[in-house]
């Protein structure tokens, strides 16, 4: 978790927070083995999977290599312990939580160091969950928001090898729409690691051919709401123990 790009998004910490999407609560029941208490939301980001977990009252600790992206969180959620780290190196006990959950981060991640680590922090029975929020560019302007940043593919999400000592591997998806203003949405493309890293001039292209398609798409014009449809991809495989 501590490639180039994956350090990148502090600059924009603030965008990826208003721009980023939540999780739908079906995708997170999914992940969620029974009776989890103790949850570690590993790359925690700036909390967009966090809050919705310490909502259900579980009890959650936030790790993140990113100060900036933390801070954000513990803004928001002052009493959940936020911690820097990766997956490589959790700072976490053994045998200390109930479930793993890494929303948009495992591609970032060196699984051969990662995944003994996950299975040190994680009690036996208990689950690793991975989660990622593609856009449905199956509609119109979505489709067209795709040719101008780049279509939504990330193949970590199709297929995720996970090996011993974890077993039972399965996958889940969740059709849902995420609505936010069209400044959330230039946020949303501010804040993805390929425009953040971009030469000057190519982000500010970039950033203003999304306006442009914001302001005179027949779907997008003149609306103060955008309905932007997401397909979460959810793996889950569980500690053998």
């Amino acid at each position: 978790m501590t490639a180039p790009r994956s350090l990148s998004f502090g600059s924009q910490a603030a965008a990826y927070e208003r721009g980023r999407p939540s999780y739908p609560p079906e995708a997170i029941d999914w992940l969620l083995p029974p009776g989890a208490r103790d949850v570690l939301d590993l790359g925690a980001g700036t909390g967009k999977l966090t809050t919705r977990l310490v909502e259900r009252g579980l009890n959650v600790v936030a790790v993140d290599p990113i100060t900036e992206m933390l801070d954000v969180l513990r803004s928001a959620l002052p009493d959940t312990p936020a911690l820097l780290g990766t997956a490589e190196e959790i700072p976490l006990p053994d045998n200390s939580v109930d479930a793993v959950l890494v929303a948009q981060a495992w591609h970032w991640v060196d699984p051969a160091r990662a995944i003994p680590e996950v299975a040190r922090v994680l009690r036996p029975g208990g689950r690793l969950g991975l989660v990622w929020n593609t856009r449905d560019e199956r509609l119109g302007w979505v489709k067209d928001l795709g040719a101008i940043i780049g279509p939504e593919h990330d193949p970590f999400s199709q297929s995720v090898p996970l090996p011993e000592p974890f077993t039972d591997v399965q996958r889940h998806q969740v059709e849902w729409t995420n609505y936010l203003t069209p400044q959330a949405v230039v946020d949303l493309v501010a804040s993805r690691s390929y425009c953040i890293t971009s030469p000057a001039e190519v982000r500010t292209q970039t950033l203003a051919r999304v306006r442009e398609l914001l302001a005179t798409h027949p779907a997008l014009a003149n609306s103060t709401g955008v309905a932007l449809p997401y397909v979460t991809v959810c793996i889950r495989a569980t500690l053998a123990g």
